[in-house]
């Protein structure tokens, strides 16, 4: 069976995050603002993060699974700092001795 491939469309127009959040350009903000009002403007320039909903969709076009905006951070599983890692190694030793 063939690999699956990612939607080299979508990978252009978005940035994953470390976190698993999705980065994204808004639309209707590049050309012709001279039409738009001010508070518009500014709407479009913050929040460029995609909802949990729209996310969900996306995954099935990655082929991976993404974090979404309700999972806390704590769910990530992240690598140990070198201390931290030392540190559980002499404790595992001092345990088996």
């Amino acid at each position: 069976m063939p690999k699956n491939k990612n939607h080299k469309g979508l990978l252009k127009r978005i940035r994953i995050t470390k976190t698993g959040l999705i980065r994204h350009r808004s639309s209707s903000h590049k050309h012709l603002r001279s039409g738009k009002g001010g508070k518009k403007l500014r709407q479009y320039r913050n929040d460029p993060y995609m909802s949990s909903a729209d996310t969900k969709r996306l995954e099935k076009l990655l082929f991976r699974r993404l974090r979404g905006r309700e999972q806390p951070r704590t769910s990530l599983r992240r690598s140990p700092s070198p201390e931290q890692r030392k540190a559980a190694q002499a404790a595992k030793a001092a345990q088996g001795e």
